[in-house]
């Protein structure tokens, strides 16, 4: 009959052992390791060395929850209902990288969950000890989700990206003064008839906040601003390309379009020259996000692009300082213009 071979096992060294091992009680070993100043240095540094000898790894997570933290931060990014997670806007994955890096450079371990309906609407991560606090980011459009977030209550350490309410905890971009920045970009390189493609209605409290950007930079200038609206419930890109096809068709002169996100923008682009129109010379395009899809159309696309570093911080500062007991306060992202090839030189 075969030998039985042992099976291969990870086996992971307790405080029990470096207790033995320096001839101390574990309790001790716990208080050396923690820097509990009443145990004495010749003790602290005898604990030290067996630990290093038996390569003792702390328990991290007991040790927070001992202390009443988990030393997590859940990120939950609202989706469409029934979109695959490949169609998510890319955006919303630039700033679940910066949020997660910022997290750790904090000590903080992320847990990150795509929700997309009310059969997996969940926030309760607080009061299944999984998590300090939660961070929100997603689309307005899914109001189901954002009612159910607002329903969780007092005591509910979050903090939103992409909030239809300024009721919720909020971080967003500075998003009128970047759209003022785009538009009068266009207006200093020669175009005067710029039409802002988005919509004053839709749950995206950032469009709005985008057009009226747009708006006062044309009244501004002496122009009257016109808004060419996208029809709800279409991918972004494809937004852009209806509602550019519908511009055209519509007779009205233009000669510079503003979307009020890059995905609007690319698809307007696109359908732009492919009916033609030369871009810069004929039409400048201006998109706001930053993705990096934009770089890469042709031509590139000019955006307006937030801070993402700057965007995961505030997200995870703000979310920290709630969970101290911070009253919540609303904070705005930095943006910059980014100058490429869709508009003139």
């Amino acid at each position: 009959m075969p030998e039985k071979r042992p099976e291969n096992r990870i086996v992971r060294v307790t405080s029990f052992d470096v207790a033995e091992a320096a001839g101390v009680s574990q309790s001790t070993v716990s208080r050396a390791l923690a820097g509990d100043t009443s145990i004495s240095e010749p003790t602290r540094k005898r604990v030290t060395e067996a630990a290093l000898r038996l390569n003792y790894q702390v328990d991290e997570n007991a040790a927070r929850l001992r202390r009443g933290r988990t030393g997590t931060l859940a990120l939950v990014m609202i989706c469409r209902h029934g979109q695959d997670r490949k169609d998510l806007n890319p955006f919303y994955f630039a700033l679940l990288g910066s949020t997660c890096a910022a997290a750790a450079a904090r000590g903080y371990e992320v847990l990150v969950a795509f929700q997309d309906s009310p059969a997996n609407f969940w926030g309760r991560y607080q009061e299944r000890r999984k998590a300090d606090g939660m961070i929100v980011i997603g689309t307005s459009e899914n109001t189901e989700a954002w009612d159910y977030f607002g329903t969780l209550g007092e005591g509910t350490n979050w903090v939103c990206w992409g909030a239809p309410s300024d009721d919720f905890p909020w971080v967003r971009s500075d998003n009128h003064a970047g759209a003022m920045l785009a538009t009068r970009h266009m207006l200093v390189h020669g175009y005067r008839n710029i039409v802002c493609l988005g919509s004053e209605t839709s749950p995206q409290r950032q469009f709005k906040e985008r057009y009226d950007g747009y708006a006062d930079a044309m009244r501004d200038a002496g122009l009257e601003p016109f808004l060419q609206r996208i029809e709800r419930g279409q991918p972004r890109e494809e937004q852009g390309r209806l509602a550019a096809a519908a511009l055209v068709e519509s007779g009205r002169p233009f000669d510079g379009i503003f979307g009020v996100s890059d995905e609007i923008a690319l698809g307007a682009l696109k359908e732009l020259a492919s009916r033609g129109y030369r871009i810069p010379e004929d039409v400048g395009v201006v998109g706001f996000d930053g993705v990096r899809a934009g770089a890469w159309s042709a031509p590139p696309l000019t955006t307006v692009e937030s801070d993402f570093e700057v965007a995961g911080s505030l997200l995870v500062d703000r979310l920290i300082a709630t969970i101290g007991g911070e009253a919540p306060s609303p904070r705005r992202v930095p943006v910059r213009l980014v100058v490429r090839g869709s508009t003139r030189p």
